[in-house]
């Protein structure tokens, strides 16, 4: 149990030193460490958490999306579309050292150990999501990129020059009184409350973006977009030390999985297939996918009769959702194929509903933080940021890495402060961190933040309007007594409430530069309704914010830095900055003139009433007692009476749990409950054992309770079996065959998908005859996975009679090789009556001869049905060398789809 704290003395505090401090032991802050101490400076790297699992990477990442890696795309083209991106407010100059110095940072990356994806010939397979240029690189184990990093602070040579103090969490950047020149921090241990001082030659601020600002929609604080952990710390010390901040205003507003706090990840998704879609299934999405207007579209389709909005998963054939389901349940949030599971939703049946999730500050995914320059370094001098915190619009992660390493090179320079810090900033530090402690009994720190972040869902989240940021304004101001008044009693309620302050700086800060630009920017990011046009003659201007030195709160309208690449769409006005000082509030205090009289207030609808919901059943004591055990990852041998429980709800609860802890002989225990006699205890240990899977020792006993279990009566239950068995390699092609007999369909194309993994083409093809179109589908799509595939086994399929079967063997001649004959029965196909057919057979095409394909695939491109035209333009994009398919897809350029657009516009892109 926490033991409650006193507030210590100022004078007791633990001092350190250093020439390079940074704060942050994430995703830039690493990167600035070990830079740092490579260029031989001695380094002091601070984290609140522990640098082994802190930070947004900790969380997982499935890929890069900003990688300009030579031969994919070009610098210049990558600094012209975040301009594009970004409406024309950007320096350039900083947005080109992640163009010119990310693949870079990739290697050395990799001689680190982080795995980016490559093909077979070892390239980086790159992919291209945005309309222009190919940015993507996936990365296959982007679950282990901190342990990579943390491996890399713990070697020899860098833990002689990189000292590490997890638990110690900064408030306040010390700056000197004479010139403002940044010489080290105050904070505090958040395990035992210590004041801590630091003194150092630099200061690398690296805390992350402010992603516990606004409120999810689940009302959970932490359920956030952005790693809970990250409150703005590095907003505020910035702030408050007097460095100027800019894009504020430019909120960071994402596209989620509904009542999760992760990303739908249509950046992986879209490669393989999926795409975001209204509730009628219609493609929706005009703009890019790294623009705010994007947002607006979302936000808009979503409060129309046309919502929800969708990621489509659930066309994708077996193969290919298996695919995305091993990068998104194992990278970036792992927590999401529970998630799903336990809404027994499956991306096969289901798909993904999708929300907009709460704001945030955010350089790295949209524009707003602190004001660097082309070597990180901020107003202040010897202060630094880096990542998420730094305002370099769309910085992603290779652009953390990029600026952790500028900023790490740029403060290696200086050396460690040795003067006396300013005692009426160590005193205000100290009072920030220990008030708290004297009024333990004050409002707690979940309570005031939950209050506080409300105000900023009610009045400062797009659409935006004056009268609701002055309320916001107002609330702000209202609410730092209350802050003030919070108590707490351990370290830990102590970096909570500090945390408060911080959301609170963030809050005021977001809402007093949303008033002062008046006019709509970035889409949803900044879009005023009292203001609704952008007004580039006024406004192409960032808007700085800055402490006055009366502690007021200022502005100023800086002009954009003349262009390094010049992007036609805007002509930067230059001129002088506009000094705009403090922001004027809308009157709120009453509706409309004082005198006015009342309108009459319409009476309320009667309401119907409504019924009680039924009192649910109380749970058994067997059923309680295993829930406790759980808690403590008990083994199999603990578990294995509730196993064979009398109660079908306690053997079910207790297959769960052995999915949650999967103890050693967790998979045969599994299997042996595939032959239980309760339906609901099948279907668990089926889905545990699809979710262990990639887990589960690939050993015989296993392999014998499966093949026993394909001989249960339950379809479910046979088909998870051959699905494990495929996995695990624990079959051949002779039992998969034998399921190929099966009475139910679901089975026979689980049959089929092991066949292809044992590559039995000769079983595959005599399943070419099976009565169910399902498997006739799934034999076509297979004959073109196997290792050594081949156009001939598919003929018998060419010519079935069932559209989708034709039609997905057609498009599996894209991946067998289609020579001239076949390539001629694909341009016949062009004509069928079938849009399945016709859409497999533009597909085909794309492994064509290219004077053949370009010239049946150009008619094509005035289909009647989307699909169609789609897979035209993306076959086109293959023979993109021959003149004719650059004037084809010219004509696409005005599709009346969104998608065929957008693919059409990047295909016409790569032609040029």
């Amino acid at each position: 149990m926490d033991t409650p704290l006193t507030v210590p003395d100022p004078a007791d505090a633990t001092e350190l030193s250093c020439d390079v401090l940074v704060v942050g032991g994430g995703t830039a802050g690493t990167m600035a460490a070990l830079t740092a101490a490579e260029r031989g400076a001695n380094v002091l790297l601070l984290e609140k958490a522990h640098v082994r699992h802190s930070g947004a990477l900790a969380m997982g990442m499935d890929g890069v999306n900003n990688a300009v890696v030579p031969g994919r795309a070009e610098p210049d083209d990558y600094v012209a579309e975040i301009t594009r991106a970004n409406d024309g407010l950007v320096d350039q100059s900083t947005v080109r050292q992640t163009a010119t110095r990310g693949f870079a940072m990739v290697r050395r990356l990799e001689s680190y150990g982080v795995k980016f994806e490559k093909d077979e010939h070892g390239e980086y397979a790159v992919r291209q999501v945005h309309r222009s240029g190919s940015y993507v690189l996936p990365m296959p184990e982007g679950k282990d990129v901190k342990k990579v990093l943390y491996r890399q602070l713990r070697r020899r040579e860098m833990r002689e020059r990189i000292r590490i103090e997890n638990r110690v969490m900064p408030v306040r950047v010390l700056t000197h009184p004479d010139d403002g020149r940044a010489v080290g921090v105050a904070g505090f241990h958040t395990r035992t409350g210590e004041f801590v001082l630091v003194r150092a030659g630099a200061v690398i601020l690296a805390t992350g973006a402010c992603g516990r600002l606004g409120l999810p929609a689940s009302g959970y604080l932490y359920g956030t977009y952005e790693n809970p952990t990250n409150a703005g710390d590095g907003y505020a010390m910035a702030y408050h030390a007097g460095a100027a901040l800019t894009g504020i205003e430019c909120f960071q507003v994402n596209p989620l999985i509904k009542d999760y706090n992760g990303p739908a990840c249509a950046y992986v998704a879209n490669p393989f297939g999926g795409y975001q879609v209204n509730r009628h299934g219609e493609r929706f999405v005009e703009s890019d996918y790294w623009s705010g207007q994007m947002m607006v579209e979302f936000a808009a389709e979503l409060a129309s009769d046309r919502g929800p909005v969708y990621l489509k998963l659930s066309h994708l054939p077996e193969e290919t959702v298996g695919a995305v389901e091993s990068i998104l349940h194992t990278t970036e949030r792992p927590t999401r194929g529970t998630f799903h599971a336990g809404r027994g939703h499956d991306y096969r049946t289901h798909d993904i509903e999708m929300h907009i999730s709460e704001i945030g500050l955010c350089g790295g995914h949209s524009a707003s933080g602190v004001r660097v320059d082309a070597h990180a370094r901020t107003t202040v001098p010897r202060l630094y940021a880096a990542g998420d915190l730094a305002s370099v619009p769309h910085n992603y992660m290779i652009g953390a890495f990029v600026f952790g390493d500028l900023a790490g090179e740029d403060a290696a320079k200086h050396t460690a402060y040795e003067g006396e810090l300013d005692r009426r900033q160590v005193l205000d530090a100290h009072e920030l961190i220990y008030r708290p402690l004297r009024s333990p009994a004050g409002p707690p720190q979940p309570q005031v933040e939950y209050k506080l972040r409300r105000f900023v869902n009610d009045y400062v989240a797009p659409p935006k309007t004056g009268a609701k940021l002055s309320l916001a304004v107002e609330a702000f101001d209202r609410m730092s007594g209350e802050i003030a008044g919070m108590g707490a009693r351990t370290a830990h309620e102590l970096m909570r409430c500090a945390e408060v302050s911080f959301i609170r700086d963030c809050a005021e800060m977001a809402a007093r530069a949303s008033l002062a630009r008046t006019e709509s920017r970035w889409g949803l990011y900044h879009e005023r309704l009292d203001h609704p046009e952008r007004d580039d003659a006024g406004w192409l201007h960032h808007l700085d914010l800055r402490k006055s030195p009366s502690g007021a709160m200022e502005f100023t309208a800086r002009p954009v830095e003349p262009y390094l690449v010049p992007v036609p769409e805007f002509a930067p006005p230059g001129g002088p900055e506009r000094h705009l000082g403090e922001v004027e509030l809308v009157p709120v205090a009453t509706a409309g003139p004082r005198d006015a009289a009342p309108a009459a207030r319409p009476a309320a609808p009667s309401r119907e009433p409504v019924a009680e919901a039924p009192t649910a059943t109380a749970a058994s004591p067997r059923l309680l007692e295993l829930l406790g055990l759980v808690e403590d990852s008990p083994g199999l041998d603990v578990l294995a009476p509730y196993l064979e429980d009398t109660d079908p709800a306690v053997r079910a609860a207790a297959v769960t749990a052995l999915g949650e802890t999967a103890p050693a002989g967790t998979g045969p225990a599994l299997a042996a409950r595939l032959r239980d006699g309760s339906p609901p205890v099948r279907a668990a240990a089926a889905a545990a054992l699809r979710e262990l899977v990639e887990v589960l020792p690939a050993e015989p006993v296993l392999g014998g309770g499966l093949r026993e279990a394909l001989g249960v009566p339950d379809p479910a239950v046979r088909a998870a079996a051959l699905d494990v068995l495929r996995a695990l390699r624990l079959g051949d092609a002779a039992l998969y065959a034998t399921a190929l007999g099966d009475a139910e369909v679901e089975v026979r194309v689980g049959a089929v998908r092991a066949l292809v993994s044992v590559d039995a083409v000769a079983e595959l093809a005599r399943a070419a005859a099976d009565p169910a179109r399902e498997v006739r589908v799934a034999v076509a799509r297979g004959l073109a996975a196997v290792r050594d595939p081949r156009p001939g086994p598919l003929a018998p399929l060419l010519d079935d009679a069932d559209p989708l079967v034709g039609g997905a063997a057609l498009a599996a001649l894209a991946g067998t090789g289609c020579p001239p004959e076949y390539a001629a029965r694909a341009a016949a196909a062009l004509g069928a009556p079938a849009w399945q057919v016709r859409a497999g057979a533009a597909t085909a095409l794309r492994a064509a001869p290219s004077a053949l394909a370009v010239q049946a695939l150009a008619p094509v491109l005035a289909d009647a049905n989307a699909d169609v035209r789609k897979a035209a333009v993306l076959s086109l994009l293959a023979h993109r060398d021959d003149p004719a398919a650059g004037a084809a897809l010219a004509g696409a350029a005005d599709d009346p789809d969104a998608d065929v657009r957008a693919y059409a516009a990047r295909a016409a892109h790569a032609v040029r």
